[in-house]
């Protein structure tokens, strides 16, 4: 699958703002990833936009995360 188009010359805040808005919105679904945050490497790489590390989680949150996701593509 393509990467989606980065927005032009995105600033460091754009890309912590996004990870908080994702954390966010996990939260208010009961959901938490410990190690969401900033891919700090991804600011020395060749990808454009920085990149929003989603992290590492236990079975329990992965299978929570995959009904939550099911349940809003079936909207």
């Amino acid at each position: 699958m393509p990467h989606p188009t980065p927005a032009p010359n995105p600033s460091p805040d754009d890309v912590h703002k996004c990870a908080e808005g994702l954390r966010a919105a996990l939260k208010d679904n009961g959901i938490t990833l410990p190690s969401l945050g900033v891919e700090l490497p991804s600011f020395a790489g060749s990808y454009p936009p920085p990149l929003v590390a989603l992290g590492n989680c236990n079975t329990t949150t992965a299978r929570r995360l995959a009904e939550v996701l099911r349940k809003a593509a079936a909207r």
